[in-house]
Protein backbone atom coordinates (compact mmCIF):
# COMPACT_ATOMS: atom_id res chain seq x y z
CA UNK A 1 0.00 0.00 0.00
CA UNK A 2 1.20 3.48 -0.93
CA UNK A 3 -0.30 6.93 -0.36
CA UNK A 4 0.10 9.04 -3.51
CA UNK A 5 -0.34 12.79 -3.16
CA UNK A 6 -0.84 15.08 -6.14
CA UNK A 7 1.33 17.57 -4.27
CA UNK A 8 1.20 20.72 -6.41
CA UNK A 9 -1.16 23.09 -4.56
CA UNK A 10 -2.18 20.37 -2.06
CA UNK A 11 -3.18 22.02 1.23
CA UNK A 12 -3.04 18.81 3.31
CA UNK A 13 0.45 17.42 2.69
CA UNK A 14 1.51 17.70 6.35
CA UNK A 15 -1.71 16.12 7.62
CA UNK A 16 -1.40 13.26 5.15
CA UNK A 17 2.20 12.66 6.22
CA UNK A 18 1.20 12.50 9.90
CA UNK A 19 -1.60 9.99 9.30
CA UNK A 20 0.51 7.85 6.95
CA UNK A 21 3.42 7.81 9.41
CA UNK A 22 1.11 6.61 12.18
CA UNK A 23 0.07 3.72 9.89
CA UNK A 24 3.64 3.19 8.60
CA UNK A 25 2.47 3.71 5.02
CA UNK A 26 4.94 4.99 2.40
CA UNK A 27 4.03 8.33 0.83
CA UNK A 28 4.88 9.62 -2.65
CA UNK A 29 4.61 13.42 -2.94
CA UNK A 30 4.44 13.94 -6.70
CA UNK A 31 5.06 17.42 -8.11
CA UNK A 32 6.89 19.49 -10.72
CA UNK A 33 9.29 20.86 -8.09
CA UNK A 34 9.32 23.65 -5.57
CA UNK A 35 8.88 21.45 -2.49
CA UNK A 36 11.50 20.84 0.15
CA UNK A 37 12.57 17.19 0.41
CA UNK A 38 10.94 15.68 3.51
CA UNK A 39 13.03 14.42 6.44
CA UNK A 40 10.57 11.58 7.08
CA UNK A 41 12.02 8.32 5.67
CA UNK A 42 8.50 7.13 4.76
CA UNK A 43 7.97 10.15 2.48
CA UNK A 44 9.54 10.32 -0.97
CA UNK A 45 9.48 13.50 -3.02
CA UNK A 46 8.96 12.56 -6.68
CA UNK A 47 9.77 15.44 -9.01
CA UNK A 48 8.48 14.93 -12.52
CA UNK A 49 9.36 17.01 -15.61
CA UNK A 50 7.39 20.15 -16.37
CA UNK A 51 4.47 19.67 -18.69
CA UNK A 52 0.74 19.26 -18.74
CA UNK A 53 -0.50 16.41 -16.57
CA UNK A 54 2.96 14.82 -16.12
CA UNK A 55 2.45 14.36 -12.36
CA UNK A 56 -1.06 13.02 -12.96
CA UNK A 57 0.21 10.49 -15.51
CA UNK A 58 2.96 9.38 -13.12
CA UNK A 59 0.43 8.73 -10.35
CA UNK A 60 -2.17 7.12 -12.64
CA UNK A 61 0.45 4.72 -14.02
CA UNK A 62 1.28 3.45 -10.52
CA UNK A 63 -1.81 3.67 -8.29
CA UNK A 64 -3.75 0.44 -7.99
CA UNK A 65 -5.98 -1.54 -5.65
CA UNK A 66 -4.79 -1.14 -2.06
CA UNK A 67 -3.37 2.35 -2.67
CA UNK A 68 -4.82 5.70 -1.63
CA UNK A 69 -4.58 8.81 -3.82
CA UNK A 70 -5.13 12.41 -2.67
CA UNK A 71 -6.07 14.77 -5.50
CA UNK A 72 -8.64 17.30 -6.61
CA UNK A 73 -7.89 16.67 -10.28
CA UNK A 74 -10.97 14.89 -11.62
CA UNK A 75 -9.42 13.18 -14.68
CA UNK A 76 -6.65 11.79 -12.45
CA UNK A 77 -9.22 10.74 -9.84
CA UNK A 78 -11.26 8.92 -12.51
CA UNK A 79 -8.20 6.97 -13.70
CA UNK A 80 -7.26 6.01 -10.16
CA UNK A 81 -10.81 4.96 -9.26
CA UNK A 82 -10.88 2.82 -12.42
CA UNK A 83 -7.63 1.13 -11.35
CA UNK A 84 -9.14 0.23 -7.98
CA UNK A 85 -7.33 2.81 -5.83
CA UNK A 86 -9.16 4.70 -3.10
CA UNK A 87 -9.32 8.43 -3.90
CA UNK A 88 -9.86 11.45 -1.64
CA UNK A 89 -10.18 15.12 -2.40
CA UNK A 90 -8.40 17.61 -0.13
CA UNK A 91 -11.67 18.30 1.72
CA UNK A 92 -12.11 14.62 2.62
CA UNK A 93 -14.70 13.81 -0.04
CA UNK A 94 -14.26 10.25 -1.27
CA UNK A 95 -14.41 9.76 -5.04
CA UNK A 96 -15.83 6.43 -6.18
CA UNK A 97 -17.27 4.73 -9.25
CA UNK A 98 -20.68 5.94 -8.06
CA UNK A 99 -19.83 9.65 -8.02
CA UNK A 100 -16.85 10.23 -10.32
CA UNK A 101 -19.00 10.57 -13.44
CA UNK A 102 -21.00 13.42 -11.90
CA UNK A 103 -17.77 15.10 -10.75
CA UNK A 104 -16.29 14.93 -14.25
CA UNK A 105 -19.52 16.28 -15.77
CA UNK A 106 -19.54 19.22 -13.32
CA UNK A 107 -15.88 19.95 -14.11
CA UNK A 108 -16.65 19.99 -17.85
CA UNK A 109 -19.74 22.15 -17.35
CA UNK A 110 -17.80 24.72 -15.33
CA UNK A 111 -15.04 24.78 -17.97
CA UNK A 112 -17.68 25.43 -20.67
CA UNK A 113 -19.23 28.25 -18.62
CA UNK A 114 -15.82 29.87 -18.04
CA UNK A 115 -14.92 29.65 -21.72
CA UNK A 116 -18.27 31.14 -22.78
CA UNK A 117 -18.03 34.01 -20.29
CA UNK A 118 -14.50 35.15 -19.48
CA UNK A 119 -15.90 37.19 -16.56
CA UNK A 120 -17.58 34.17 -14.93
CA UNK A 121 -16.12 33.40 -11.53
CA UNK A 122 -15.82 29.98 -9.92
CA UNK A 123 -17.24 29.25 -6.50
CA UNK A 124 -13.85 30.16 -5.02
CA UNK A 125 -14.82 28.62 -1.70
CA UNK A 126 -11.80 28.75 0.59
CA UNK A 127 -10.24 25.77 2.35
CA UNK A 128 -11.48 25.71 5.96
CA UNK A 129 -10.54 24.10 9.26
CA UNK A 130 -13.63 21.92 8.85
CA UNK A 131 -12.32 20.73 5.45
CA UNK A 132 -8.98 19.88 7.06
CA UNK A 133 -10.71 17.96 9.85
CA UNK A 134 -12.90 16.05 7.37
CA UNK A 135 -9.80 15.17 5.38
CA UNK A 136 -8.00 13.80 8.44
CA UNK A 137 -10.98 11.62 9.37
CA UNK A 138 -11.46 10.43 5.79
CA UNK A 139 -7.78 9.60 5.28
CA UNK A 140 -7.75 7.60 8.51
CA UNK A 141 -10.76 5.58 7.27
CA UNK A 142 -9.33 5.09 3.77
CA UNK A 143 -5.92 3.90 4.99
CA UNK A 144 -7.59 1.38 7.30
CA UNK A 145 -9.85 0.18 4.48
CA UNK A 146 -6.91 -0.03 2.05
CA UNK A 147 -5.00 -2.15 4.58
CA UNK A 148 -7.97 -4.54 4.65
CA UNK A 149 -8.10 -4.53 0.81
CA UNK A 150 -4.40 -5.27 0.46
Amino acid sequence: MTLYIDADACPVKEEAERVATRHRVPVKLVCNGGLRPPANPLVELVIVPEGPDVADIWIADRATRGDVVVTSDMPLAAKCVASGARVLRHNGERLTEANIGAQLAMRDLMADIRSADPFAQGSGKGFTKADRSRFLDALERELRAAQRDG
